[in-house]
């Protein structure tokens, strides 16, 4: 009888479709789901689960193999968590999913799975004086390179295929090998599933879910264009991280207010990061996309002999690790033959203390000595995907070998940087959401080494590295919570970071506090925290010169403003919003449109929000609700007049909903009462308001709230032409609406 397998999951299964019904209308939606489906059923860590993925697209397959390797190897709960009533128990870094590349010579998957195990056996874990401890979990296994037995001698094809045949023993046998215990992701184009299923039935009946991606098959000839690994790799702009230690991500974020004039609600803000990275780093499931990507001069990767030969000779180290420094070496950002020549030395002196059974200390300076090197590339800017994780899967072998470490504290402080940056390079993804949060336990376990009296700097360091990984996080789920946490990050940081020892970074501590403070006024208690928020600023205030830091300086006012605004909404209108007006017209001497054309934009714009306001309130007169009124248009004309020159360059406001401020202004300014100017002067004002309603209108998709909203407002300005200058006014404003337009336009009037 044979032993019961692990539960049966089939997630796009061949059992329910076709295996040529893969046709599908949206390749991405598709592949999407299919990609979100595999992760999950590797994730789970059943035992002894076999997986066939199905992909012709061989430039997709690397994307994803790839993604599934640096999403899953090193989940960090798995690799360095300690419980507190523990403390003996080991915590080695040992992968979770390994990858490992079909040997063409002898492609039997047993036997590479079994050699891996070999020189890889998992750690024991949990020993003590009164128990022996325990193995951790055998990874699973993703097999590649299964397309380039097309290109093999008819006699390796058909050893591979009865290889299969033979291998249903090692799933149903439990004493014939440790491979029972793990689980199996073959990758196969659609021509070799067929002859799996027909050349190698028990291995086929041993299946347990089969996973169908869409994609045109790649041609058989070389094409430079898609490099086998981490294809599109975009650098990461490290320059919020402070030079000393990679780390320090101090985020100079600012608040922009960019609800729309009684469009929505008035609270409605929006926080902007200063970020280069959130702009332009592409989203991670561009590595499901199949359509083609820009096209790269570099090398395949593992194309060359000369790295075939050298992934050869190395047969102690990992090789996902050294597959990972070759497809770094062969990016954009490669330096060239110098930095080849070190890499390739690194490994070599890795492998040979490896050969020489060097001491675990060794072992684990030479692994740091590597990580090292890596986090020196990303702090140089190329920080690309291959960089991070190299950097990431080194410092995890370093404290594999030595956990007792005096640099431990920093490495993990450094690998919780390195995760949040690879948040940072695929910006608010769902895979983000994971690394942001392996980045929290890790900086979480760096400060269980640190003593605050001891090290003040280093826990200063984490504890705010700390508070902008859960800020992020609040981005994600649990917004209350996580900016509660990120407060009590900053807090605690601020214990150690004084005005005395470094008051540049107290300043930039304190704003990120004030920015927290602001973001949970959004959700609960919202006078208490901006009041707090408002505190915060200011102390950061105190210690950036407006001569020295101008650009942080003018920031930081914009913040108070934003907050004071907000503010204005729950208690005393007319001071906070005058508060408001003074700080964005103080920030505006620093950020200027020659400097900071975006940053200044964005300043008029909320400058135009807070005059609107106060123009508005009960309590002004009429003849200061005509000057607001005024300033508010010239403040908003300002801000798209800025924007329309920096075509190109990312904005943090809508300039959409700008345009529809500006007209309600112009729109306001005519019907308020105590106007009294001539009918030109109307006839100008109204048509200010349609050509800017107009415009947003043409940018919006017809089947929008905000398009509806819009339209709304070209009808109402319409009326207010006949209203205030008569048919012959209306026929002027009617002549500059589009002619699609008229008939939804005139059975309104």
């Amino acid at each position: 009888m044979r032993p019961k397998r692990g539960c049966i999951i089939c997630f796009g299964s061949l059992a329910a479709m076709s295996v040529n019904d893969t046709a599908h209308s949206d390749n991405f939606a598709w592949n999407r789901q299919v990609y979100h489906r595999l992760k999950l059923a590797l994730s789970l860590g059943l035992r002894r689960q076999l997986f066939l993925a199905v992909c012709d697209d061989l430039h997709l397959r690397n994307k994803v193999a790839a993604r599934l390797h640096s999403t899953l190897a090193y989940p960090v709960g798995q690799v360095l968590y300690q419980s507190s009533d523990a403390p003996d128990i080991s915590t080695p870094a040992y992968p979770r999913l390994v990858t490992l590349r079909l040997n063409l010579n002898d492609p039997n998957l047993i036997v590479q799975i079994n050699q891996w195990l070999t020189n890889y056996p998992p750690p024991i874990v949990g020993a003590s004086k009164d128990t022996p401890g325990r193995p951790l979990p055998i990874p699973a296994f993703q097999i590649v390179g299964v397309e380039q037995l097309t290109k093999q001698p008819v006699a390796t094809q058909r050893l591979f295929l009865h290889y299969l045949r033979l291998s249903e023993q090692y799933f149903f046998t439990p004493e014939s090998s440790q491979f029972l215990e793990s689980s199996l992701l073959l990758w196969v184009p659609r021509p070799w599933l067929y002859a799996v299923q027909q050349s190698a039935p028990q291995f086929w009946n041993c299946r347990t879910g089969i996973f169908v991606f869409a994609g045109e098959p790649t041609p058989t000839t070389h094409n430079s264009s898609y490099p086998e690994r981490f294809s599109s790799s975009r650098g990461l702009d490290a320059s919020n991280l402070e030079q000393s230690i990679l780390e320090e991500s101090v985020i100079e974020s600012e608040s922009t207010p960019v609800n729309e004039l009684k469009f929505e609600d008035d609270g409605d803000f929006l926080a902007n990061h200063v970020s280069k990275t959130q702009q332009n780093s592409p989203s991670i499931i561009d590595l499901l996309k199949t359509e083609t990507q820009q096209q790269q001069s570099e090398t395949r990767f593992l194309s060359n002999s000369n790295n075939q030969q050298l992934l050869s000779s190395l047969s102690h180290i990992s090789s996902e690790l050294a597959e990972l420094i070759i497809a770094a070496s062969n990016t954009k950002f490669a330096q060239g033959i110098e930095d080849d020549s070190q890499m390739q030395q690194i490994l070599l002196e890795i492998e040979e203390l490896h050969s020489q059974q060097a001491s675990e200390k060794v072992l684990a300076e030479a692994y740091y000595r590597l990580g090292n090197l890596y986090r020196l590339r990303i702090e140089q800017g190329q920080s690309t995907i291959e960089n991070l994780m190299v950097a990431i899967i080194a410092y995890q072998e370093s404290i594999s070998y030595d956990e007792d470490s005096p640099q431990l504290s920093d490495i993990l402080n450094d690998l919780g940087t390195l995760y949040w940056m690879l948040y940072r390079t695929p910006p608010n993804s769902e895979e983000g959401k994971s690394y942001i949060e392996q980045a929290i336990e890790f900086y979480q376990l760096a400060l269980k080494l640190i003593s605050p009296k001891e090290n003040p700097e280093t826990y200063a360091r984490v504890q705010n590295n700390l508070g902008t990984a859960y800020g992020d996080l609040a981005r994600f789920s649990n917004p209350a919570e996580n900016w509660q946490q990120a407060i009590i990050a900053y807090g605690e940081a601020l214990r150690c970071r004084t005005v005395e020892t470094d008051p540049l970074k107290y300043a930039a501590c304190q704003n990120n506090l004030g920015t927290a403070y602001w973001h949970l006024g959004q959700y609960k208690q919202p006078v208490a925290h901006l009041k707090k928020a408002i505190a915060a600023y200011n102390l950061a205030l105190l210690h950036y010169s407006p001569d020295q830091e101008p650009l942080k300086y003018g920031m930081i006012q914009n913040n108070i403003g934003t907050a004071c605004w907000n503010l204005a909404q729950y208690e005393q209108p007319v001071e906070n919003l005058q508060l408001a007006i003074d700080v964005y017209r103080e920030a505006l001497k620093y950020r200027t449109a020659a400097d900071v054309p975006a940053a200044c934009a964005a300043t008029h714009n909320n400058l135009g929000t807070a005059y609107w306001h106060i123009a508005n309130l009960s309590q002004i007169t009429k003849e200061t609700r005509q000057k607001f009124l005024q300033l508010c248009i010239n403040a908003y004309e300002e801000a798209i007049a800025l924007a329309k020159s920096i075509k190109g360059m990312s904005l943090s406001f809508d300039l959409l909903a700008t345009y529809n401020n500006l007209g309600l202004a112009h729109y306001q300014l005519v019907i308020d009462p105590s106007f009294n100017g001539n009918k030109p002067t109307i006839s100008q004002h109204l048509e200010a308001a349609l050509n800017n309603h107009l415009q947003a209108l043409n940018a919006l998709s017809k089947q929008t709230e905000a398009y509806q909203k819009t339209f709304a407002y070209v009808v109402k300005t319409i009326r207010a032409f006949h209203n205030e200058l008569g048919i012959q006014g209306q026929n002027l404003a009617l002549s500059k609406v589009p002619s699609q337009l008229l008939p939804e336009i005139l059975p309104k009037l």
